[in-house]
């Protein structure tokens, strides 16, 4: 397929070679709408032509702001074969944000879902200069729908769309994509064909054979899910959108998906879950149970024939229920987004489910490095995919070079010159290493990396990934820049607190109350000491304060994959932290 070199050739080598009926499925309100490649192609060329009818051209921009659904991906492919941009707009965008893209990208026309987008997006639109179209997927009263635009296309099929694709070359502009802005205004990503079809062939290593089916639930408007769903209409596995996050385990039982895309923080849910269950039993079921936990956690791929033997005991024992519970075909989990636990890596792979962990940013495209089949290390986010080169720099920063790095951020000349320096290195401000000559370990973030006022280091996401492997932590921020010592932001799972309060007899009246708890607060002095034992003493969190209420998308304090907005946080909490720094003035680090 190396004629492919532009993302739409993918439909068309797809219609004239691999016709599937069930391309992409979307559940919409409890019922599937499915489109095979046929009516995926019909549609998409129909919404093109509309929008030729209505002036889109090369250059243009054109916002989609939805959930995962299938008008998505055929908004996505109807613009892209114009030559305009498909600007991806996430549905939980603060109104000023939206504002600052739209007018930022110039867009002309926006695609939303639903009524509740649609205001959103109106009244943004109403208060700015120049005028913008919008249309919904959903009916929505006195809004115009993208049917409207559907039906313009085949009222005008004299539209020649050939003569729209042969202007468009591989280095040609495909989106842009604004990053969540977690520290000044967004910039936007200049992403272009190139970028992305080599992006996609060269991650196909990720995909076992025997491949068919897909489950996708992180959201499109993110590059990493979206390159994963062009890899997977590339290699014709067919797409199913679960209809939420909620809905998440009910469609997998009734998708039974061979592959999907995650975030770490699901499968730490999972995770905890499971050994929620497991505590609940008694007896000899337990035991098995723990058994074969405390297997799990030390699997490897040379382990030997007696570990092995033991592995196939426990997986017929107890790791069946657990691919029972993802529906009994998963043969590969793709990890990204944030770092793994590789204990919980580990705990995966033992019980049949290979989870496969890469590592990327939106301005690579994203993936620079993935571990694959027979090409997996636990604690790394894998080898550098073909055409993509990494370097170390002095200051440990990873740099990375090859098909995958952006154009550079839109009408922003300034910052694309700070992050791609004169020989093509784009500065990722990642610090790692790397292992055995090939194999990527992540350490922080350059930014996130913090000096104590004793002049040491401390890097606060290593500490805060040990942390949440305590059943009683959900989320964790640690800080102490310039300060004697780090302390902690601790949000409790307050699930797995209520449980043990009841079985402790503590009343439980609200999350507020329990956290000033005396016997709560000695349980997580126990829990910080535990993980506090991983760590060097200038690194140990020696104070804490916890929250009542979780950080979320919509609060404001976590980007749409899931990763926490420091500086929000921070500002949030400002009066929590000068107090825990006030009360310790006396402490000794």
């Amino acid at each position: 397929m190396a004629h492919i070199k532009r993302v739409f050739d993918i439909l068309t080598h797809n219609v004239e070679n691999l016709q599937n009926p069930e391309m992409v499925s979307g559940k919409i309100s409890g019922a599937w709408q499915k489109y095979s490649t046929a009516s995926f192609a019909e549609q998409t060329n129909k919404l093109s032509r509309g929008l030729a009818f209505l002036g889109v051209k090369k250059g243009d921009s054109v916002a989609v702001m939805s959930a995962n659904r299938p008008e998505w991906n055929i908004c996505d492919f109807a613009i892209m074969q114009l030559g305009a941009y498909q600007v991806p707009l996430y549905p939980t965008l603060a109104t000023q944000d939206i504002k600052f893209i739209l007018q930022d990208a110039g867009v002309k026309i926006v695609f939303v879902a639903d009524d509740l987008l649609y205001k959103k997006v109106k009244e943004v639109a109403d208060s700015l200069d120049t005028p913008i179209e919008i249309y919904t997927f959903n009916i929505v009263v006195s809004a115009n729908s993208w049917e409207d635009v559907i039906r313009l296309g085949e009222n005008h099929s004299e539209i020649d769309l050939e003569s729209y694709r042969s202007q468009i070359t591989e280095d040609d502009i495909l989106t842009l994509i604004y990053t969540s802005g977690t520290t000044g205004t967004p910039k936007g990503v200049m992403l272009t064909h190139k970028n992305l079809v080599q992006n996609f062939k060269n991650s196909a290593v990720i995909l076992p054979h025997g491949i068919s089916k897909a489950l996708s639930f992180l959201p499109l408007s993110h590059i990493f899910e979206r390159m994963v769903i062009y890899l997977y209409f590339y290699k014709n596995i067919s797409v199913y959108y679960a209809e939420s996050m909620e809905t998440i385990v009910a469609d997998i039982q009734e998708v039974k998906p061979q592959v999907f895309s995650t975030v770490p923080r699901l499968l730490e849910k999972i995770y905890e879950k499971i050994m929620a269950k497991g505590k609940e039993l008694t007896g000899i079921k337990k035991a098995l149970f723990f058994w074969a936990m405390a297997l799990a956690e030390k699997f490897d791929f040379d382990n030997g024939f007696f570990y092995n033997l033991r592995l196939k005991i426990a997986r017929k024992l107890i790791f069946t229920k657990w691919q029972a519970a993802l529906g009994n075909e998963v043969i590969a989990v793709i990890s990204g987004g944030a770092a793994l636990n590789p204990r919980l890596a580990r705990i995966f792979w033992a019980a049949n489910i290979p989870v496969f962990e890469g590592y990327g940013l939106t301005e690579t495209s994203p993936v620079i490095t993935v571990n694959n089949p027979g090409n997996t290390m636990f604690g790394t986010v894998g080898p550098v995919i073909e055409g993509v080169e990494i370097k170390i720099g002095e200051d440990g920063e990873i740099l990375c070079r090859g098909h995958n790095v952006m154009k550079g951020y839109y009408k922003r000349d300034d910052q694309t010159a700070e992050n791609i320096d004169a020989n093509g290195w784009f500065h990722t401000g990642d610090i790692g290493e790397i292992i055995d000559g090939k194999f990527l370990k992540i350490t922080d973030r350059k930014k996130e990396m913090f000096k104590t006022a004793g002049g040491k280091y401390v890097a606060p996401q290593l500490v805060e990934n040990k942390f949440k492997e305590s059943p009683f932590i959900e989320q964790i921020m640690v800080l102490g820049e310039n300060k004697k010592f780090p302390s902690a932001l601790i949000v409790p799972n307050f699930e797995n607190l209520k449980n043990w309060c009841m079985k402790k007899g503590i009343g439980y009246k609200s999350n507020a109350e329990i956290i000033e708890n005396e016997q709560v607060l000695a349980k997580f002095n126990k829990e910080v000491a535990e993980a506090n034992k991983n760590f060097g003493h200038w690194e140990q969190v020696k104070v804490f304060k916890l929250l009542p209420k979780e950080w979320s998308i919509d609060g404001g304090e976590l980007t749409p994959k899931l990763s926490l907005k420091r500086k929000i946080i921070a500002e949030k909490n400002s009066s929590v932290i000068e107090k825990i720094y006030l009360d310790a003035e006396s402490f000794k680090a």
